[in-house]
């Protein structure tokens, strides 16, 4: 099997809405979602980013979303905003699951504060987790929630999901749509990217509009990083990816995520998952056109999105390994795809070596 390194999974909120559940959720599997460890094993899935994500009140929830979404052309409304002293404790008790998740696996599953960190645990057969925060919710102003999450572990941040947060806008849920919705990075947001940069914090654009798309390249020195977003031309949802963005992180040194959910990858915006292989296939043979092939990994949005059923879940990934090869990509580039430019990325935006 050639391990997988993947961008962005949402197993946390998974056992962050039923924690009562997470034995099962995580270490023996349930039945349900996309990922578990067994699963993670058998898939020769290598690590990946771990998201604490924080679901919107109920009016927003992500089913009723996906729901909406089920017949383009759609424009969702964005949820409202959600204050860092409603965010703080639910944000905490995902991160504390990660941390319960490394314990309890005994050596199968390390959290990785370093590009160094994942390459050792993917040479020895440990499962690699980058705590990442979807949404900076849970981040006040004055960014001392930043440095306590960081000593927890956090080496990877979005500022917003969507919804607005005091950062920034995120896009709304539309197709066919441009991501150029709305303004761009707040005062706040712009320390915000400021301390990353200097706490060696990666900056996830997947789910920002473009204003704040651009204020971020103008304003960090750091590679440009989308972990789960698709192209744009292929598929004109405001959650993917135009031409000129694409060209702006290749130019940064950055990364692509290709985002496994078919409303993202279908050309038509439907959310149908029988189309087998080919959606994939497209986006990433544009992906790479665009970025080259160093810049180019998958973030599959596991436990987040409704995937192509021949992947089926994370046990699946080795048929996705597989179909690649057949369509003519040999092994140097699969092993790029897979994990190597992913590896490549965290040293150059998380640091090679722990701080």
């Amino acid at each position: 099997m050639i391990p997988v390194f993947d961008g962005h999974n949402d197993i946390l909120l998974r056992i962050l809405q039923a924690p009562e559940n997470r034995e099962a959720i995580w270490l023996t599997g349930e039945g349900c979602g996309h990922l578990d460890l067994p699963r993670m094993q058998a898939g020769g899935f290598a690590g990946g980013f771990f998201a604490i994500y924080l679901p919107s009140p109920v009016a927003h929830d992500s089913a009723i979303y996906m729901a909406m979404m089920e017949n383009p052309p759609y424009n969702l409304p964005l949820p409202e905003l959600i204050e860092a002293s409603e965010a703080l404790a639910p944000a905490f008790a995902a991160a504390s699951h990660l941390l319960w998740m490394e314990r309890s696996s005994e050596g199968a599953f390390k959290i990785c504060r370093s590009g160094g960190e994942v390459r050792d645990c993917i040479a020895s057969g440990v499962i690699a987790a980058v705590m990442h925060m979807e949404g900076a919710e849970a981040i006040d102003e004055n960014l001392d929630n930043l440095h306590a999450f960081h000593a927890m572990g956090l080496r990877s941040i979005g500022p917003v999901w969507s919804r607005p947060t005091i950062f920034g806008n995120g896009v709304p849920f539309a197709f066919p749509s441009s991501p150029d919705t709305g303004p761009g990075l707040t005062d706040a947001g712009k320390r915000l990217v400021r301390e990353c940069n200097q706490l060696n914090i990666m900056i996830d654009l997947s789910h920002m509009n473009e204003a704040g798309f651009n204020d971020v390249a103008a304003i960090s020195c750091a590679p440009l990083v989308a972990t789960h977003s698709n192209a744009h031309a292929i598929c004109p949802s405001t959650r993917n990816l135009t031409d000129r963005q694409l060209s702006m992180i290749r130019e940064s040194g950055g990364m692509v995520g290709l985002n496994f959910a078919v409303g993202f990858l279908n050309s038509d915006g439907q959310k149908d998952s029988s189309r087998g292989w080919d959606p994939m296939l497209r986006h990433i043979d544009y992906l790479l056109d665009q970025l080259g092939e160093d810049h180019v990994g998958f973030g599959s949005d596991f436990d987040g999105a409704e995937i192509t059923s021949v992947l089926g879940d994370v046990a699946g990934l080795q048929g996705l390994v597989q179909a690649m090869n057949k369509h003519g990509f040999d092994d140097a580039l699969l092993r790029k795809i897979c994990h190597e430019n992913w590896i490549s990325l965290i040293d150059r935006s998380i640091g090679s070596r722990s701080q």
